[in-house]
């Protein structure tokens, strides 16, 4: 079985920067599996992640998706994957219902699968009683929801999620963690970032620790803990990656 994705070689460096975001990286994310990327600040998570969805290109080495390319199938390749970013992706003063029918024409979508599919995403992330409402009077938790919903819409192989439940109540949290459970048993590979540690612990079944722009390890995490004498991902957080302040 082809990986999901296959990074070989990712070097990237902005311009005017001195040092690179990514340093030669390799990577391979199986088909199905449930991969969580951490680091700190400035690790290259983020690059990476836009690197993986064909928003950024890397500087040098190759990315291939089910085994294709970003250079030769970028429009097969965008409707196969998914990506929920840590910002807000729709549009505010549009409701929750149009918002999910403008990404669904847009994913290629048909009316019938569009409406089908939202109304089911709706129920299933507790949407519907407000399916009509601008997405702008929403709580943050809601407006989480619906990210990921519009994320989702055309069931894609494989869904980048980077930070998707950053300031969300504990229920909101329970919602988005279960759907991406759901999706998973369902096949789809989940490739996902977050500060949510203890989450990512009941969500993950491996790890990949980055650190100045390099993989530093990277195995399921009860092997990672094991091998690091680590009781939980935090300490091996930290164990790895240090104590050192990252946010100046």
């Amino acid at each position: 079985m082809m990986p999901a994705v296959n990074l070989q070689e990712i070097y990237h460096q902005y311009d005017g920067q001195e040092q690179p975001t990514l340093a030669n990286l390799t990577l391979q994310i199986l088909q199905g599996e449930k991969l969580g990327l951490f680091g700190p600040n400035g690790a290259g998570k983020t690059t990476l992640m836009q690197i993986m969805t064909g928003l950024t290109t890397p500087t040098q080495g190759s990315i291939n998706v089910l085994g294709m390319s970003f250079a030769k199938h970028k429009k097969e390749i965008h409707k196969i994957i998914g990506f929920v970013p840590q910002d807000f992706s729709f549009y505010h003063e549009l409701s929750a219902l149009e918002n999910m029918a403008f990404f669904g024409a847009w994913y290629g979508m048909n009316r019938l699968a569009i409406k089908q599919k939202s109304e089911q995403l709706l129920a299933v992330l507790g949407l519907s009683n407000v399916a009509n409402k601008q997405v702008k009077n929403f709580s943050g938790g809601m407006k989480r929801r619906v990210n990921l919903a519009i994320g989702v819409m055309h069931q894609p192989q494989i869904l980048f999620l980077d930070e998707p439940t950053v300031g969300v109540d504990v229920q909101t949290r329970n919602a988005i963690v279960q759907h991406l459970n759901t999706l998973n048993k369902a096949g789809t590979t989940l490739v996902y970032t977050s500060h949510q540690l203890k989450e990512a612990e009941d969500l993950c079944n491996r790890v990949a620790m980055i650190d100045e722009g390099k993989i530093i390890a990277i195995d399921s995490l009860g092997n990672l803990m094991k091998k690091h004498q680590q009781q939980n991902l935090e300490g091996l957080f930290l164990h790895l990656t240090g104590q050192a302040y990252r946010d100046v």
